[in-house]
């Protein structure tokens, strides 16, 4: 019932302002991550991947890149078109897709000889381009006559098949698959991917604007979508994540800044807490913060009785949990606890409550205070089941508390520190 009562008063995330408020609580009160982590949503989409890295400047700054990224970088150093960057621009060229190593040219020389007549650059991404063929693909790259690159597939077994695959469907080519009864001495231009241009590093490559049919694409992504859902590993999803984004979406980097090195983690920290509360409040929702979603729903279980005297006591404890967090937030701000909670039961407007901040009552979503609904259930179902787990386990391991003789230092702030645990409280 509570956990209903919070999911009827969720509302979907509206626009980019209720985003960055999220974000902005989540980060503690960081206006600039909110913001960029909104910027970052806005551009990408809300499936795109967002990652957070470490800076090596003091600013945090986003990047964005277009079309899809892949982390593996040119075989050789001599495809380098731009020496200054140290990058192999291709201009539309052709994309070859082989899935096993490529240890001989002599497969491919009709192949090779009708993309020299094409005046096009080509890019081979393969399990390998091994010794002899590297060697001679580089000697004709230095010579003039084949504008080529060549990289590594990325991912591996299954999983490199399938991103090859998605690679297909992105430039509108094949895989070349001695699988599927394709041979390279086969492989004609028609079978080939296209794009409007390949950067690539000496890590990565991105290619943006494969020329793939977007029906073919939105069928993959559809594809894709439904094994997430599937899926019961948590690694398998966040790859498949990876996948759906950079066929759906694109890739958003927050790198952060900061003057030194304990600075940079603590932020970067606070970052990934806010991108997960938000990339939450966008998946379910949002609901008024400062812990009133819970307290409110405590009024779902009026009435409520059990079947018998020990589920009633289970009831009147859930009842007092729900209150726990309005209260700790109140007593961390110098208020009494109870008596906020008791003010904020007496009112109709479940979206009214206390800014703990200002010292004031107000209405919280107007305010910018607010949480993800996902975040708020899964706290509270999370804690109930360990919560269950004590009441049912016979003993348990703790560490053992250790004698600390009172000193004549500052006295102990270990409750200012109780949002962490609030789940627990009153269990």
């Amino acid at each position: 019932k509570v956990i209903e009562s919070i999911q009827s008063r969720a509302r979907k995330v509206t626009g980019r302002d209720e985003i960055a408020q999220v974000g902005n609580i989540s980060a503690n009160g960081d206006r600039e991550v909110g913001d960029m982590i909104a910027e970052a949503m806005e551009k990408v989409g809300n499936e795109g991947v967002i990652t957070v890295e470490e800076a090596k400047g003091l600013h945090t700054e986003l990047d964005v890149v277009e079309g899809m990224q892949f982390d593996r970088g040119y075989l050789s150093p001599y495809f380098v078109t731009n020496p200054e960057k140290m990058v192999a621009d291709l201009d539309n060229p052709y994309v070859l897709l082989f899935d096993k190593k490529v240890s001989s040219l002599q497969p491919m020389l009709p192949l090779l000889e009708a993309i020299v007549q094409s005046g096009k650059p080509l890019l081979i991404i393969a399990e390998d381009v091994e010794g002899e063929a590297l060697a001679t693909l580089v000697v004709n790259k230095l010579r003039g006559g084949l504008k080529i690159a060549a990289v590594k597939a990325p991912g591996f077994g299954d999983r490199r098949k399938a991103m090859l695959e998605d690679i297909a469907v992105l430039t509108g080519g094949q895989v070349v698959s001695e699988d599927l009864g394709i041979k390279l001495e086969t492989v004609t231009l028609d079978m080939l991917g296209t794009a409007k241009s390949i950067t690539i590093t000496k890590e990565e490559t991105t290619i943006v604007d494969g020329a793939g049919e977007k029906a073919q694409i939105e069928a993959r992504v559809a594809q894709i979508r439904a094994q997430i859902e599937e899926t019961t590993s948590d690694y398998d999803r966040e790859k498949l994540q990876e996948r759906l984004a950079k066929l759906a979406g694109g890739v958003a980097v927050i790198k952060i800044g900061g003057a030194s090195e304990v600075e940079v983690k603590e932020r970067k920290d606070r970052v990934d807490d806010a991108l997960h509360a938000t990339r939450a409040a966008v998946e379910e929702g949002i609901v008024a913060g400062g812990g009133t979603a819970l307290l409110y729903s405590v009024r779902a279980l009026e009435g409520l009785e059990g079947e018998n005297h020990d589920q009633t006591i289970g009831v009147d404890i859930v009842r007092r949990a729900l209150q726990a967090p309005v209260r700790q937030i109140a007593q961390n701000a110098g208020v009494d606890g109870a008596v906020v909670a008791g003010k904020l039961l007496e009112q109709d407007d479940v979206e009214f409550g206390y800014d703990a901040q200002k010292g004031e009552y107000t209405n919280l979503v107007k305010a910018g205070i607010i949480d993800p609904a996902k975040v708020v259930r899964t706290a509270l179902q999370d804690a109930a089941s360990v919560a269950g787990l004590l009441i049912t386990t016979e003993c348990m391991i703790a560490d053992k508390p250790e004698d600390k003789s009172s000193g004549g230092g500052a006295p102990d702030m270990g409750g200012m520190g109780g949002m962490g645990g609030m789940g627990g409280m009153g269990f």
